[in-house]
């Protein structure tokens, strides 16, 4: 299910640092997301506040920080999944991701909706 054994290590990483009860899907889908692609895990801070647990959503459009076209499809997907917010249709979602960040996205949604880890 991980693209590979540092996208492994992330997720766990970011599951630790934010305390992630083992049935929260919800969380695990966006740190999926996060850990699996190096532009977003190094952003990570601009993405998720770790001590008020909560999706960073403002930082997308509030020129903070600049996000790749693939990385801002990824995040708002993390989002979706993390708790409904408003994103990218189905389409728009898929259309612009390469192999790798395809994968991601498609075992973000499976983190989500079934328990595999």
């Amino acid at each position: 299910m991980f693209l590979n054994e540092l996208h492994q290590q992330r997720f766990n990483q970011l599951i630790r640092r934010d305390q992630t009860y083992t049935g929260d899907t919800e969380r695990k889908a966006l740190f999926f997301i996060i850990s699996g692609n190096d532009d977003l895990f190094i952003k990570s801070y601009f993405i998720y506040d770790f001590e008020e647990r909560v999706i960073l959503p403002e930082n997308l459009t509030n020129g903070k920080v600049d996000f790749c076209s693939s990385s801002e499809t990824l995040i708002l997907l993390g989002f979706n999944l993390y708790n409904s917010h408003e994103g990218l249709s189905v389409i728009d979602t898929f259309s612009g991701l390469d192999e790798t960040n395809f994968r991601l996205a498609i075992n973000a949604i499976k983190t989500r909706f079934f328990q595999y880890q």
